[in-house]
Order: structure tokens, then C-alpha cells, then sequence
């Protein structure tokens, strides 16, 4: 697969970087930010059907293991990226654990909603902020960014738009 990848960048002169991820909703927003600028390609682009686990406890170190798997199994320029919910009142919970906050084993947005709601329930401070970390590693070289969204948390979902936690952060 990686040479019919060579081959279709030599053919059309475009430049290609695989996004360490198959989430459709990712996929488009990056796309749609790069425009043709960029072919961004899935895990799924380049055969990996891999269940990359994300064993850090950073979102930095989760985005650098999915990263640093795809550049080294496939050689290709990657970029990754781990997103986590951090709440003032909840001492940054649930960080790294945002996708499996009600059940570990499972992410189920509409029960991470859920508990979030309930476990600020009694809390005045609701600040929160949305954090993404991207690893992006070309010809080798590693490189770290973040992005931040600062907002609070509504005391009930609102609107119908976004993903995951998304209705329930306020900037």
C-alpha cells in the first residue's frame, strides 16, 4: 500500500500526510481547514486497521504514541491528535479519560455527557476548557502543538450541533 501511496503523490504532485484516525467528523474538519493543499489521508487510507491504544496520561503522550505507530509502521509523514475536557472544580477531570469518562471500556458520549452534568450538578465554578495536543512528525522530526477553547459548563445540554461534549460547552 505504501508505494500505491508514493505513486499517487508522484502522479499528482500533492502532498500527502495520514491523520492518525479513521473519526469521519475529524477527518472532514481537517479537510476542510486544508482545502487542496493537502490530501490528508485515514488509518484506513493506508491500511491500518489497527486499534492504536492510547496509553499516556497526557493528551501529549496519547497523540505522540498514535503518531510515532503510524511513522513507524508505514513511513509516513502523520500527524495524531488527543483531545481531553478539562474542568476547574474537577481538578481537570476528565482530561485524557474525556472518551470513556462513564464507562472505561466504552465511549458513550450521551453517558459522558451525563455524569459531566451530574458531577457539577452542586458546583458554582464551571470553567472549563476544551485542549487538543497534535504530534506531527515529518521525515522524523517530532513536533508538539496545542489549541485551547475556553468556555463553561451549561447546566443542561444545549443545541444539536458538534459532537461529544460539544452542546454542553459554553465559550
Amino acid at each position: 500500500m505504501n508505494n500505491l501511496i508514493n505513486c499517487t503523490k508522484n502522479m499528482t504532485n500533492q502532498p500527502q500526510l495520514v491523520f492518525a484516525t479513521n473519526n469521519a467528523h475529524k477527518l472532514d474538519e481537517i479537510r476542510s481547514i486544508v482545502g487542496n493543499s493537502i490530501q490528508i489521508l485515514s488509518l484506513k487510507d493506508i491500511d491500518c486497521h489497527e486499534d492504536i491504544p492510547e496509553t499516556a496520561d497526557t493528551l501529549e503522550g496519547n497523540a505522540l504514541i498514535k503518531a510515532r505507530y503510524v511513522y513507524e509502521k508505514f513511513g509516513l509523514n502523520c500527524f495524531a491528535d488527543d483531545t481531553g475536557l478539562e474542568v476547574e472544580s474537577l481538578n481537570g477531570a476528565p482530561g485524557v479519560h474525556t472518551a470513556r469518562y462513564a464507562y472505561p471500556d466504552r465511549h458513550d458520549p450521551e453517558a459522558n455527557t451525563c455524569k459531566l452534568l451530574q458531577e457539577l450538578a452542586d458546583k458554582d465554578n464551571r470553567n472549563a476548557r476544551f485542549r487538543t495536543a497534535i504530534a506531527l512528525i515529518v521525515d522524523g522530526k517530532e513536533y508538539l502543538f496545542e489549541g485551547v477553547v475556553e468556555g463553561e459548563i451549561a447546566t443542561e445540554k444545549r443545541g444539536e450541533q458538534g459532537f461529544g461534549y460539544d452542546p454542553s460547552l459554553h465559550s
